[in-house]
């Protein structure tokens, strides 16, 4: 049997989404000796490395469920609402797309795309007062807080987010940047 590299257990964790303080929690050890060891600064002990890999076996049988990634906070606009509300919002939070949602349900999406589509064929203050219904794009996919990640990472693949639904109502998004964020551990 051979033992695990300083980079093979760092890789693995990362793999993982797991952090050094999840790690070191898990195998009962410090942050700082995962640390150590991952740099190559330490040589742990056989039993140490021996809980380290249980807890990679052990993480390697869970899921992770769309639940503990989403985000809550749903930034959205209303069908009702003019364009350019939308327009300041996007720009407010940094995003390039959101959905559109009417009493909690999705009806659809609107982008920073779309919106300079449609500069391109009317004038500024035309689509600046357009009601967003009138320009809006279809709704973004859902899925339920129990969905596994493996299915929003393909999901994802085609769709810049995806809308948690729970009984009919959004509760929650997830965009290609949380997927992305698992690995900054």
């Amino acid at each position: 049997m051979q033992l695990p590299t300083p980079d093979e257990i760092k890789q693995k964790r990362v793999e993982l989404s797991l952090t050094q303080s999840d790690l070191a929690k898990r195998a009962g050890v410090s942050q700082p000796l995962i640390a150590r060891i991952e740099s190559g600064d330490v040589d742990p002990r056989l039993s140490t490395l021996r809980k380290i890999i249980e807890v990679f076996e052990d993480a390697e049988k869970e899921d992770v469920l769309v639940v503990n990634i989403m985000n809550t906070d749903v930034i959205s606009v209303s069908p009702e609402e003019h364009v350019d509300a939308a327009v300041q919002i996007m720009g407010k939070y940094h995003i390039s797309q959101i959905p559109v949602i009417s009493n909690g349900v999705p009806v659809g999406s609107i982008s920073e795309e779309m919106v300079v589509r449609s500069l391109a064929d009317k004038k500024k203050a035309m689509v600046s007062q357009m009601m967003i219904k009138e320009m809006m794009g279809d709704s973004f996919p859902t899925v339920s807080p129990n969905a596994d990640i493996k299915v929003i990472s393909h999901i994802l693949e085609k769709n810049p987010a995806v809308l948690v639904l729970e009984k009919g109502q959004v509760v929650g998004v997830v965009t290609k940047h949380d997927v992305m964020q698992m690995l900054n551990g």
